[in-house]
């Protein structure tokens, strides 16, 4: 059996996926908001991944090991082969190749969709996503000095691109 299953995100993951969130914005950089979202949010980011590929990483007993979704880079029709993938995993289950999976679940469903670009915007604080995302094929191609902020603390806006 394997350790974790993926599917689809569904209105059940909702507040499992806003508590993981919540724990990234309240202890990192890699979770924009610098106060805890409402269990709304879900709704919304649901939204904005309308009819791009979703998933939730169970573990055997049942428990949200991590979610991801890819979504519109830009809504004009130039842009359509294009998404920006979102992924969060608890850090008790990192280091297992979760990521890894998920992000090849993501790309394997994308391609399915016409997606051949994905792209990652990631906080010049968020060390370990971009090691992750540079081992997995994505390269940076962008960096804004200074736009984010964070309880007070600046940071660089990175942009890493993967060509599928």
């Amino acid at each position: 059996m394997p350790e974790f299953t993926l599917l689809p995100l569904a209105g059940s993951d909702k507040n499992e996926v806003v508590d993981l969130f919540n724990y990234y914005v309240k202890t990192s950089f890699a979770a924009f908001p610098e106060n805890p979202v409402p269990y709304e949010f879900y709704d919304m980011l649901m939204q904005a991944a309308h009819g791009y590929p979703s998933v939730a990483a169970r573990e055997r007993n049942g428990a949200l090991a991590g979610f991801g979704m890819l979504r519109p880079y830009n809504p004009l029709p130039a842009f359509a082969h294009t998404a920006e993938v979102t992924f969060f995993i608890w850090p008790e289950v990192t280091g297992r190749g979760l990521g890894t999976l998920m992000l090849r679940y993501l790309e394997e469903e994308g391609k399915k969709r016409g997606i051949s670009v994905i792209l990652a915007h990631v906080s010049s604080r968020n060390e370990g996503s971009i090691r992750f995302h540079a081992k997995n094929g994505f390269s940076i191609v962008g960096r804004f000095a200074g736009v984010g902020q964070k309880h007070g603390i600046l940071f660089d806006s990175i942009w890493m691109e993967k060509q599928l």
